[in-house]
């Protein structure tokens, strides 16, 4: 029986209260190889110059959770088997994961890759995108959270190239019992996430990619990599590309990967060239 695979689209900004990350989204489902996958777009309520509200602790609440719902509304009515995401800031992982965990009956295997666990909100940084593994354990944000109908168990996530983790990351990895690994021990050898997954008895895997995970140096779209204003609010990452993609091939071979979201594209060059495209007269004529 062939499974089905649906594409979503979703250029959710509001998580990280940056509008860039909509054009980011839309480029890499443009990137992304064609094939029969039907690709569908979440609604995104788009910038208008108007800035956000802190809403109970969250810049963009309201929309954030309209958005949350269409995307869950969406994926209920296609009943796929996987999902493949294009975000947009990490809160985009939310629904679709959260699904995956009820369609394969709440034993869903999740790998973050991500610099940053999100599993917590930070201390003077009121985004929704800092939370969205925390909601899916059933923790993080009640609000959020309780669009969790199945919790993820926490024995069936692994923490991939995490940086820097903070005391409250800690902690909650710890009373969670949540494996993690950095980068340094992946691009050495990936055998303690394939031990996970044995045995864990992992048959159904998602990966959350955000692609901060990756070195600003070597790969420039990326939030850290901002050429105008510096960003040192939180860890960047290290891991090269060639180890991100032996990572993401080595979890295809070992089990069913069901899942996968693309999150955090920050294209700098071609965000710049748009607006200056945007400005040349004879194009706006």
């Amino acid at each position: 029986m062939t499974k089905q695979t649906i594409r979503l689209l979703m250029p959710q900004w509001q998580g990280g209260n940056n509008p860039n990350y909509s054009f980011g989204a839309e480029l890499l489902a443009w990137l992304a190889p064609d094939n029969d996958q039907p690709l569908i777009h979440v609604p995104v309520q788009a910038y208008d110059g108007t800035p956000l509200e802190n809403e109970n602790g969250t810049y963009g609440r309201k929309q954030l959770l309209e958005q949350l719902t269409a995307a869950h509304h969406i994926i209920s009515a296609h009943k796929p088997d996987r999902i493949v995401m294009f975000g947009g800031d990490c809160l985009v992982e939310q629904a679709p994961f959260a699904y995956l965990n009820e369609r394969y009956s709440g034993e869903l295997g999740l790998v973050w890759i991500d610099a940053h666990s999100d599993l917590a909100r930070i201390v003077g940084y009121d985004y929704g995108h800092t939370l969205p593994l925390g909601n899916l354990l059933g923790e993080g944000d009640e609000e959020f959270a309780k669009h969790v109908k199945i919790p993820l168990k926490p024995e069936n996530v692994f923490l991939a190239g995490l940086e820097a983790p903070t005391e409250q990351d800690t902690e909650i990895i710890r009373r969670l019992g949540i494996k993690t690994a950095g980068t340094q021990e992946l691009m050495k050898s990936t055998e303690s996430i394939k031990d996970w997954i044995k045995q864990s008895n992992i048959k159904h895997l998602a990966i959350h990619l955000d692609l901060d995970v990756l070195d600003p140096t070597a790969f420039r779209s990326l939030l850290f990599a901002n050429p105008e204003l510096p960003y040192d609010f939180s860890a960047a990452g290290t891991m090269q590309m060639s180890g991100l993609l032996n990572l993401i091939k080595e979890l295809s071979e070992e089990t069913d990967v069901v899942g996968l979201g693309i999150t955090e594209h920050m294209p700098w060059d071609s965000i710049n060239l748009k607006k200056l495209l945007g400005e040349i007269p004879i194009l706006n004529k």
